[in-house]
């Protein structure tokens, strides 16, 4: 399995929201879901429409089994509603073209941010790269590395910050500055 990146620079994060939100209304949501709540491919992909009509979702995160409760961001709120309208509450939320109601599978996902990489020379995306992105700016809004900890459910805060990448750009700054 390859290594992935969070998308640091807002820049291009609002660069790939403006290409999804022209693409396609479905992959624009997929890609704010991914970036507003910290939640693995696996759980959104399984999201129906009355999981999100409520301030809060609530599901048992498949990898780990932990019932997980995610506050919905006003912003986020304000697209699922446009993006629901009068959905059905049983409809999958990424729904694929392929059978009646079933939602897109992780490789479908996958190539859906390929997409948006391959436009903005993005290296290192992958579905996880939306969970890393969400830990990435909240941890550079709120410096709040226990709480991020908690809701990756992370053992440490060292494997919170690694895996978000902090870690790495601090080394990338130290070396910038090296010299004998």
């Amino acid at each position: 399995m390859n290594f992935v990146q969070p998308i640091r620079e807002t820049e291009k994060i609002e660069d790939v929201k403006e290409y999804f939100k022209e693409e396609s209304e479905r992959n624009y949501l997929l890609f704010l879901m991914g970036i507003n709540t910290g939640l693995r491919i696996s759980d959104i992909l399984k999201l129906r429409v009355s999981d999100v009509r409520d301030h809060h979702i609530i599901l048992r995160e498949q990898k780990t089994g932990k019932q997980k409760w995610i506050r919905i961001t006003p912003a986020l709120r304000r697209e699922i509603n446009n993006y629901i309208g009068s959905k059905d509450d049983v409809e999958y939320l990424f729904k694929s073209r392929q059978g009646k109601n079933k939602p897109i599978g992780r490789s479908m996902a996958y190539k859906i941010l390929q997409r948006a990489a391959s436009e903005f020379r993005l290296k290192d995306i992958g579905t996880h790269t939306l969970r890393k992105t969400f830990g990435y700016h909240f941890y550079q809004q709120t410096k709040d590395v226990a709480m991020l900890q908690e809701i990756f459910n992370h053992s440490s805060p060292d494997i919170t910050l690694r895996y978000i990448g902090v870690n790495q750009d601090s080394m990338d700054r130290a070396m910038a500055r090296f010299k004998i």
